[in-house]
């Protein structure tokens, strides 16, 4: 799958889950403008709507609830193991060799 796909999918999870595309292009560091272009896209590319706009509010439809309850906890699985790895940056690893002369090794130990 092409990064855009993915990344558009991330995308309609953001205005799904928040409801809102000023909340989400703020959440995901992008325009209004260009979030609602990428869902445009998503929707055109996929052949179907998924989100219903009005002024005041953002809903799912039936296919984006759809979408949303089949893909949403696996990104969410993946952004948690993500996280998970920063554990192991903070925590030493590894093996670590020492050379040294048998005088040395006898003379410290």
């Amino acid at each position: 799958m092409p990064r855009e796909n993915i990344n558009d999918l991330i995308a309609f999870l953001a205005v799904a889950r928040e409801r809102s595309f000023t909340r989400a292009a703020a959440k995901m560091g992008v325009s209004q403008s260009a979030l609602s272009h990428t869902i445009r896209l998503l929707e055109a590319r996929l052949g179907i709507r998924l989100l219903t706009r009005t002024t005041r509010a953002v809903s799912v439809m039936e296919a984006g609830a759809r979408l949303l309850e089949s893909i949403g906890p696996h990104f969410d699985e993946i952004e948690a193991q993500v996280e998970a790895l920063s554990e192991l940056r903070d925590k030493p690893a590894g093996t670590i060799r020492i050379s040294a002369s048998d005088y040395a090794i006898k003379y410290f130990l």
